[in-house]
C-alpha cells in the first residue's frame, strides 16, 4: 500500500495565534502555498505510518535485519538512491533552484560504492554458502581441512567487508540528506521576489484617521509585553495580557470547532521530542543553521511545529488502507531559534521562539494528496474569511521554501 503524508506545517501557514491577528486588519495578510513537500506524482513519498489505533497493525518485533550484519545505531531515512541517480539531471535543476549547497555527485560516486560494495559481499555470502554445502558431503580429511580454512577466510572477510558497507551506508545518508524534496511543477524558481500572487481575497480597510501597528496598538492598550519578557526569557519572546490573552485563546477554540466540523480529529501534543523524530520530520536538528532548540545531554528537542509530534503518533505502525484518509488538528505551542532571520519581517511579533498554532495534518494516498492540499487551502481561506480578513493567496518562490 502506497502512503503519502501531506506536510502542512510547512506546506500550507495554518497559524492562528497572537503574532497573527493582532496585527491590525488595514495591512494585508499573506496566505502562503508552496508544496515544497509533495514529490512528483510518480514518486510519492516513502513516510513512517501512523493512524487512529483502531486502524493500526503493530509490526512483529521478530521482524529484525541480518545479525551477521552489524547493528545500525542511526535511523535510516527511505531515500531512493536508484531513482536519484536515474533523474540525475531534473535533481540537479531542483537543487539549483531551491539554492542548495547538496553534493549530488557526492552522493552518486558513494551510492555506487556502496552498491558495488553489496554486490561483492554478496558473492562472499555465496562462496561461504557453497563451502558450507562442500563440508556436509563425505570428504577426505584433507579437503576438509582446506574447505575449513577456506570458510574461516571467508567469513573474516565478510565480517570486515559488512563493517565497511554499514560505514559506508551511514555515509551515504548523512550526505544525501541535504539533498532537497523535489519542489511542486507550479512553483516559482527564484528568491521570495519571483512568489506568484494567485489570488486577491477582498479588499483592503480605508480609515479615515492614522492607523497604528500591531506594536502600537499592544502598547496602547496594555495587550503585549516585551520588555518585561525580555528580562525573564531575553529578545523575542513576549506576555500577552488582557483582551489579547481572551483573543488567542477564542480564536483557537474556534479554528478547533470549525476544523472538526470538516472531519478532524483534534489533537494537543507533547512539545519535546526525541531527536529521531525530528530526522524523520525533515528537520536537522543539530545543523548549523538549525531553528529547533535542542536539549544539551539528551537526544530531546523542543518542537518548532506540532507537524512533528503528529507525524509520530502511530510511528512503525501499518495503516488499513480502508482507514485512510486520516485528518487532524492539532494545537501546540511551538519553539524555534529563528537562527539568521533579520529585516523588517521580525518587528514585534514576528519571528518571536515561542508561539502558539493550530496545524492541520493529513494522511491519505499518494493519488489523493492533491486534492486533500487544495481542501485544506480551502479551510484556511474560508477560516480568514470569516473573520473578515483581507489576504492574498500565494504560491511561495523555490528559494523562499528552503
Amino acid at each position: 500500500m502506497g502512503l503519502h503524508k501531506l506536510r502542512l506545517a510547512a506546506a500550507v501557514p495554518v497559524t492562528f495565534s497572537s503574532r497573527l491577528f493582532l496585527k491590525p486588519f488595514t495591512n494585508t495578510l499573506t496566505l502562503g502555498l508552496f508544496s515544497r513537500h509533495l514529490q512528483p506524482r510518480n514518486k510519492p513519498l516513502l513516510v513512517r505510518a501512523f493512524s487512529a489505533s483502531a486502524a493500526v497493525q503493530d509490526i512483529p518485533a521478530t521482524q529484525t535485519s541480518d545479525s551477521s550484519v552489524a547493528a545500525r545505531p542511526l535511523w535510516k531515512a527511505a531515500i531512493d538512491f536508484k531513482w536519484i541517480r536515474d533523474n540525475k539531471e531534473a535533481v540537479e535543476i531542483n537543487i539549483r533552484n531551491r539554492n542548495s549547497n547538496a553534493n549530488l555527485e557526492a552522493v552518486l560516486q558513494l551510492y555506487e560504492n556502496m552498491v558495488n560494495l553489496q554486490k561483492e559481499v554478496e558473492r562472499l555470502r555465496e562462496e561461504r554458502n557453497n563451502v558450507a554445502k562442500k563440508m556436509k558431503g563425505k570428504l577426505e580429511p584433507s579437503e576438509r581441512e582446506r574447505l575449513v580454512e577456506e570458510g574461516k577466510n571467508l567469513k573474516e572477510s565478510l565480517v570486515t567487508l559488512e563493517e565497511d558497507l554499514v560505514k559506508l551506508k551511514d555515509e551515504l545518508q548523512h550526505v544525501a540528506q541535504s539533498i532537497p524534496n523535489m519542489t511542486h511543477p507550479d512553483v516559482p524558481v527564484g528568491g521570495e521576489d519571483s512568489s506568484a500572487i494567485r489570488q486577491e481575497v477582498g479588499s483592503p480597510r480605508e480609515f479615515s484617521f492614522p492607523i497604528k501597528d500591531h506594536l502600537q496598538l499592544g502598547k496602547d492598550l496594555d495587550l503585549i509585553d516585551f520588555d518585561s519578557a525580555a528580562e525573564v526569557s531575553g529578545s523575542k519572546f513576549f506576555y500577552l495580557k488582557n483582551e489579547a490573552v481572551l483573543l488567542e485563546m477564542a480564536l483557537l477554540n474556534w479554528t478547533l470547532s470549525q476544523v472538526m466540523k470538516k472531519g478532524y480529529t483534534p489533537l494537543t501534543t507533547p512539545e519535546i521530542v526525541r531527536s529521531s523524530i525530528v530526522e524523520k520530520c525533515g528537520f536537522q536538528p543539530r545543523g548549523d543553521n538549525t531553528q529547533v532548540y535542542s536539549i544539551d545531554g539528551t537526544d530531546q528537542c523542543l518542537i518548532g511545529t506540532a507537524e512533528i509530534p503528529v507525524g509520530g503518533i502511530h510511528m512503525d505502525s501499518i495503516l488499513l488502507e480502508s482507514a485512510l484518509p486520516l485528518k487532524y488538528i492539532a494545537f501546540s505551542h511551538c519553539f524555534r531559534t529563528e537562527a539568521g532571520a533579520a529585516g523588517a519581517a521580525t518587528k514585534g511579533l514576528y519571528r518571536v521562539h515561542q508561539f502558539s498554532k493550530a496545524e492541520m495534518f493529513v494522511i491519505c494516498q499518494p493519488e489523493d494528496s492533491e486534492s486533500f492540499h487544495q481542501e485544506l487551502i480551502q479551510i484556511e481561506e474560508d477560516l480568514f474569511t470569516s473573520l473578515g480578513l483581507h489576504f492574498n493567496r500565494f504560491r511561495r518562490s523555490s528559494i523562499s521554501q528552503v
